[in-house]
């Protein structure tokens, strides 16, 4: 069948809208009408080649949407099925077999090879019959229709849930509130600074104000996004640019805080973060650097001495199938009210919705086909 897409041409280059084929579902996949999809950072750096990655291509990794059609092998999952989907892991490796999919042996091939690894080949197609690539994350849903992995798939059984704001869940959202739901499993009581007002951060926000944490302390330049955090739970803000992060963090604690969560990817905001860090404090990483070789430089002695630590999240340390249903009902219950951080374009005016979210005109796009 033939369906619209926004299709990565070149690096740095506007997405252009064009008319594809989309192929049938095969084994293990299904085929989702998309309803809606989150717009992430991580699909523009994989435009611009951060990372190696096959153009054209139909990225996007956080639709959600409606099954339309069914391969062989599937179980679980029937047509009408409203899903939100999430990141591609093996099933059966040592992570996975711990619910714990996004250190999974073959994440990186499953999300970034750009083909199906069984044969090479693509779900979608130009009108001149030329390879695009798919399985961006398992689902490339800069569509109106997606061939997505089953694994991929979370059934929404909530009849009320906003289908179509709800793909962020599958990795932006689960990220930063997974980030301090399971990740560092914050303790209610505990201090935590997370660095950043953009969807992942403020997601971290709601995450420790569900889990109880009595010191919220965002980090972010933008005063309307400083004023969103405080609106959604962070008791204190801090504005970088007015001067000493760690001074500041450490004028409301003296002590440090018992958790800092990083979403800039930014040395110098890394590194005030590692200043500010209480004794046994935990650092979580999920911010993707400006360059592929950025490095940080850690004092060995104060680690060891003060018992700190540096961790690396994916998707964070989520299981999506318990975790996004767990989030949905959270926004149910007005606990995880994430739609806040949402405004809807259409996917056509992707362009536009990309120079939005640089300007901090919005926080969270989803693209609606």
């Amino acid at each position: 069948m033939q369906t619209t897409a926004a299709v990565a041409r070149e690096p740095r280059g506007a997405f252009t809208i064009e008319t594809v084929t989309v192929e049938e579902p095969r084994a293990g996949e299904v085929r989702v009408a998309i309803a809606g999809v989150g717009l992430c950072h991580t699909d523009l750096v994989f435009r611009d080649q951060f990372v190696p990655y096959p153009l054209p291509a139909v990225l996007g990794h956080e639709g959600a949407g409606v099954i339309e059609a069914i391969g062989r092998d599937v179980t679980g999952l029937a047509v009408g099925d409203r899903v939100v989907l999430g990141f591609s892991s093996c099933g059966h490796c040592d992570r996975c077999g711990e619910h714990l999919p996004s250190y999974c042996r073959d994440f990186p091939p499953l999300k970034y090879a750009g083909v199906r690894l069984e044969d090479g080949s693509t779900a979608y197609a130009a009108p001149d019959g030329s390879a695009i690539s798919s399985h961006f994350f398992g689902q490339s849903s800069f569509a109106a229709h997606a061939i997505v992995r089953a694994r991929n798939v979370v059934k929404v059984d909530d009849p009320d849930a906003p289908l179509a704001i709800l793909g962020p869940l599958g990795c932006g959202f689960q990220t930063g509130a997974g980030g301090v739901m399971r990740s560092m499993a914050c303790p209610a009581g505990s201090s935590i600074a997370v660095v950043g007002g953009d969807p992942v951060g403020l997601a971290a926000v709601m995450g420790a104000v569900i889990q109880g944490c009595a010191t919220i302390i965002l980090v972010e330049p933008l005063a309307d996004r400083r004023r969103l955090g405080r609106e959604l739970g962070a008791t204190h803000v801090v504005d970088p640019a007015a001067g000493d992060v760690t001074a500041a963090i450490r004028d409301l604690l003296p002590g440090g805080v018992d958790f800092a969560f990083d979403t800039s990817g930014r040395v110098p905001a890394i590194e005030a973060m590692l200043g500010a860090l209480a004794p046994r404090g935990l650092l979580g990483l999920v911010g993707v650097p400006p360059n592929a070789g950025d490095t940080l430089t850690i004092n060995i002695a104060g680690m060891i001495t003060y018992g700190q630590r540096v961790i690396g999240i994916m998707e964070g340390d989520s299981d999506p199938r318990t975790f996004i249903p767990e989030l949905i009902a959270a926004h149910r219950a007005g606990r995880f009210p994430f739609d806040r951080l949402v405004r809807t374009f259409a996917l056509a005016d992707i362009n536009d919705a990309i120079a939005a979210q640089a300007r901090g005109g919005c926080v969270k796009v989803v693209l609606i086909p």
